[in-house]
């Protein structure tokens, strides 16, 4: 997901988004432990994808709190 699709979400889309991803993530990380996958990588850019939606989330919290 890009940054413009994360941002179109509404807030609980974004939630149940990183539910299902860290479930998948870890999944992956337990898949992996016991056979190695195809491409390692795909373990970073499920990171790096919950972290833009977790900080998508944060940046909205912040923005309610100002108002």
């Amino acid at each position: 997901m890009k940054i413009a699709e994360i941002r179109d979400l509404a807030t609980p889309e974004l939630k149940e988004q990183i539910e299902t991803k860290v479930k998948a993530y870890e999944q992956k990380k337990i898949n992996h432990s016991i056979s190695p996958l195809d491409s390692p990588a795909v373990l970073t850019q499920s990171r790096r994808e919950i972290a833009r939606i977790k900080t998508e989330l944060r940046r909205r919290e912040l923005e309610e709190n100002k108002k």
